[in-house]
């Protein structure tokens, strides 16, 4: 019993030391505050070098016909959704249908960070609502994109590249964000995927 009480303190006190020891070796190889990486705000503007290598690397974004995206106009009780419309006819699996909306969902968000960030935050700020149509035809997909411009709402079509199963060039997905207002009088008669 006298051994467990004598050793108490001396564990304490290893116990101490290393944590002690531990602290300032990790305080001395750590940087100092003010030298510490940031992550960079998002300004909106992206580089011509990352333009092209994304473009290499995955499918592209059409956008027809100039657009003032920052003059669609915010009503303070308007939520904002991001519809995807998806065409049917072109027989695309299930993760070929995520990755090309994935594709979408960036098109639309790098165009409005760039151009309208109010809308942007709003969308953010009102839950990223995001809901998956369905068009029949190219042609349909090309109607609700230029009837989504026609408003100024982001609009943005995906062309596939044609690694996969769908031929190059292919609009497969068409992105729009916007007042909810404005979207459903777009897409208000489609279906759900």
């Amino acid at each position: 019993m006298r051994f467990e009480q004598a050793s108490a303190p001396f564990y304490a006190a290893v116990v101490a030391v290393a944590l002690s020891v531990g602290y300032f070796a990790g305080v001395s190889t750590s940087k100092p505050r003010d030298q510490v990486s940031r992550i960079p705000k998002p300004t909106g503007e992206i580089s011509k070098e990352e333009e092209e290598s994304s473009d290499a690397e995955s499918e592209t974004s059409s956008v027809q016909g100039d657009q003032d995206l920052s003059s669609v106009e915010l009503l303070p009780e308007d939520e904002c959704k991001l519809v995807l419309v998806v065409r049917s006819d072109l027989g695309m699996s299930t993760g070929k249908i995520a990755a090309q909306c994935s594709h979408a969902t960036l098109a639309c968000y790098k165009s409005l960070l760039a151009s309208n960030v109010t809308l942007l935050r709003r969308w953010e700020k009102s839950g990223q609502t995001k809901i998956a149509l369905r068009c029949s035809n190219e042609e349909e997909l090309l109607t609700l994109q230029a009837q989504a411009q026609s408003l100024n709402l982001c609009a943005r079509s995906i062309q596939d590249a044609g690694r996969t199963q769908i031929a190059a060039g292919s609009r497969t997905v068409l992105g729009i964000l916007g007042p909810v207002r404005l979207v459903n009088r777009i897409t208000g008669t489609l279906r759900l995927l």
